[in-house]
């Protein structure tokens, strides 16, 4: 199974399946569709059925139930995608076999290091074999490691028809990093009671809590004037961008919070005297608190334009999903269930709210309460993600032992 799942894995994280959100098509890049295929395909041939892609590259398979008993079908889904904030094209893994827990070298020639100083939780890893990029790339396993981890457990399952489960659905999606994995998610065609995300991070992750999530995308416009005659002409857009950005509170972004903290974090910010472009995203665990960041982004907006007129700055603020915790909270009993699964097989569940989203988020919205479960990577969308194998295969496990729990409660 191990080296099973450590096979798939390398060869997901070779397909450059980086989204782009810049593109209005689904998948948003044709290489998920690449990896996607490559999925339908693996799944045909470890024997699950009904394994459909359509035409926006969801990929959805059935593995059948092997128990007389009346058991919920459950779902397992991953997405195939990897993040914008780095590049995932030419990714080259290096596998750390019995780790040693000291610093590891990335890349030699560029002196790119793994430092235990920068990331105090390495020595954890000990004895672990890990799988590191080589300092020039992400890695990838967000989300390419629950892809691995779902394809080994089903495999394991067809090959053990000894555990008893009910029926299993699993889907791998795209542009998940973008915010639209669930838009063209077909739930009704899905099928499942309920579904788990394979796209937490350290070992023992379980959220059912995540952020409300904005984007606001802001512009500002100005007047360019030959800088040596330009008193009382020149309009300059940047600095108005500059003016806005100081107006936002300075402890309240991602570098200065943690827990329950939301945020405002600037994201992107490119222009000229002419015009300037600001993108943020918003968050916050508490609706309220959700509403009140967006109202003082508008608000700062509005004075601004009071004081340099309605067309000098435009916002564009849409929602883009919201606590997952409102709909999972009514079938809390699928949290406790997977809780219960950790706690069998030794480990030991972190329930914590998820800093960021996932296809729950969405999915929960849309009628299926879908909690978000560990894969076992660190340091996600960098250079300097890493993965340990041994916690993938607890992963593994961790999908096995939720697939017997609802057969043995049943």
């Amino acid at each position: 199974m191990r080296e099973e799942m450590v096979e798939r894995f390398i060869s997901y994280v070779k397909v450059d399946t980086q989204s782009d959100e810049s593109s209005e098509t689904c998948p948003s890049t044709p290489g998920q569709l690449v990896l996607a295929n490559q999925l339908v395909e693996e799944l045909k041939s470890i024997g699950m059925e009904d394994v459909t892609i359509d035409e926006n590259g969801y990929v959805m398979a059935t593995l059948p139930a092997n128990t007389t008993k009346d058991v919920p079908t459950i779902g397992f889904l991953a997405h195939v995608d990897t993040a914008t904030d780095f590049t995932g094209k030419n990714v080259n893994p290096q596998i750390v076999e019995n780790y040693d827990g000291n610093d590891i070298v990335l890349n030699e020639d560029q002196q790119i290091i793994l430092s235990t100083k920068e990331f105090p939780e390495l020595p954890q890893y000990k004895g672990h074999t890990l799988i590191t990029t080589d300092g020039t790339t992400l890695l990838g396993a967000d989300n390419k490691a629950g892809v691995a981890e779902i394809m080994t457990a089903m495999n394991y399952l067809i090959q053990h028809p000894e555990i008893k489960h009910g029926k299993i659905r699993v889907a791998f999606t795209p542009d998940e990093e973008i915010g639209r994995g669930p838009h063209r998610f077909d739930v009704k065609a899905f099928d499942a009671t309920y579904a788990y995300t394979m796209d937490g991070g350290p070992l023992g992750e379980l959220e059912y809590e995540s952020f409300n999530a904005a984007a606001a995308k802001i512009t500002t416009k100005g007047k360019n004037v030959h800088p040596g005659t330009a008193k009382g002409k020149m309009v300059n857009s940047a600095k108005i961008a500059m003016e806005l950005n100081a107006q936002l509170p300075a402890d309240e972004a991602p570098e200065h919070t943690e827990g329950y903290e939301g945020f405002y974090h600037l994201i992107s910010i490119s222009g000229d005297v002419e015009e300037t472009k600001l993108a943020y995203i918003i968050r916050d665990h508490d609706r309220e608190k959700f509403e009140d960041r967006k109202a003082t982004m508008a608000s700062i907006v509005d004075d601004l334009q009071k004081k340099y007129g309605q067309d000098k700055i435009t916002l564009e603020m849409n929602d883009q999903y919201y606590n997952m915790r409102d709909k999972i909270e009514p079938v809390k009993h699928i949290v406790d269930l997977a809780y219960q699964a950790m706690e069998n097989l030794g480990i030991k569940p972190i329930v914590k709210p998820i800093r960021g989203g996932t296809d729950g988020s969405q999915l929960s919205y849309m009628g299926l309460p879908t909690p978000n479960v560990f894969t076992g990577g660190e340091n996600y969308h960098g250079r300097y993600e890493y993965i340990s194998v041994d916690n993938m295969e607890k992963a593994v496990n961790v999908i096995l032992e939720i697939a017997k729990l609802y057969e043995e409660k049943a």
